[in-house]
């Protein structure tokens, strides 16, 4: 039954954000904020809602290794799945965009990540230099993007289209997605960690190593669907910008914001390994951001093996 509860949880979590980004993105489309501002912030934010989520009810009930474990499993899994998996089918063409920026951004978070979780404990302090942290990157993403937008005319003179943007939504309709996230996401978020806690006691393993796997797995479930579909229609900047914005968001916003809610102890274990392994998956697709290369079906092979070989280490 626990096994029944936490995987109707992650996927209430992942209806829940969809949900909360589609009546978010068309609310703010009606009250005329831009497109390019919708998609660096509110479709950016509401993806990352169900680990937001899970952290925080993980922190308020005493789980912190489910809180920390969900953001550092899911950025591994981002890197090592998601981008490797689709490979397997179509070779992600890396080679023809320009990731570096966003990707520097990402090891700078990661690192600073890193070095706050050192200190053994997530305090209100370390919540807010996170969240700075957040804002410099935001900031020059939207800076970035701007300068993109002014010297790139849209096709058919529309403003650029944002995912899950519906011109002739009602407002009804809007109205319902927005309660319906708001009410989805947290009851999701709680029967994912009340489960992984119970799954977690039943079979021995800690509650961290049931956050760095079945929970972080379940919460990359739409970047990786996000990731076959971009390989397969040969969209490899929509792949790996997923996977680094992502990534940037778990790190500096899931933590931060919770970390403010509430104090979050980190494991020992996680310090010792999960975070090294995290920042080395993040380092080991330096070729692909800044050598040309491609995601073939061998390096995909390769990310995915590895990712699978980490589980396995993790759960044993």
């Amino acid at each position: 039954m626990e096994w029944a509860l936490l995987s109707l949880g992650l996927i209430i979590l992942l209806f829940g954000g969809d949900a909360l980004v589609r009546g978010a993105v068309n609310i703010s489309l009606r009250v005329g904020i831009p497109a390019l501002i919708v998609s660096l912030t509110i479709v950016a934010f509401g993806t990352s809602a169900p680990e937001l989520l899970i952290s925080l009810q993980a922190a308020l009930k005493d789980a912190p290794g489910i809180a920390i474990g969900n953001v550092v499993g899911s950025n591994t899994a981002n890197i090592l799945l998601v981008m490797g998996a689709p490979a397997i089918f179509a070779t992600l063409r890396t080679s023809q965009i320009d990731s570096r920026r966003t990707y520097i951004f990402m090891i700078a978070g990661s690192l600073l990540f890193i070095a706050l979780a050192l200190r053994g404990i997530f305090t209100f302090t370390s919540g807010l230099v996170l969240l700075a942290a957040l804002v410099v990157a935001l900031g020059d993403t939207f800076y970035q993007a701007s300068r993109h937008f002014r010297h790139v005319k849209p096709e058919n003179g529309k403003d650029q289209e944002v995912e899950g943007a519906d011109h002739d939504m009602a407002w009804w309709k809007i109205i319902v997605f927005l309660v319906l996230g708001m009410v989805w996401l947290p009851l999701g978020a709680n029967l994912t960690v009340d489960n992984a806690e119970i799954i977690a006691r039943r079979y021995g393993v800690t509650e961290a190593a049931i956050g760095l796997t079945l929970v972080a797995l379940g919460t990359s479930l739409p970047e990786l669907a996000t990731a076959v579909v971009a390989a397969f229609r040969r969209q490899a900047d929509v792949a790996i910008g997923s996977v680094i914005g992502s990534n940037i968001f778990n790190l500096l916003a899931i933590i931060g914001i919770t970390s403010l809610v509430h104090p979050i102890r980190v494991d020992p274990e996680i310090l010792k390994f999960d975070l090294w392994v995290m920042l080395g998956a993040s380092l080991l697709i330096v070729p692909f951001v800044f050598f040309d290369r491609n995601i073939t079906r061998v390096w995909g092979l390769a990310l995915t093996s590895l990712y699978l070989l980490y589980i396995f280490v993790v759960l044993t």
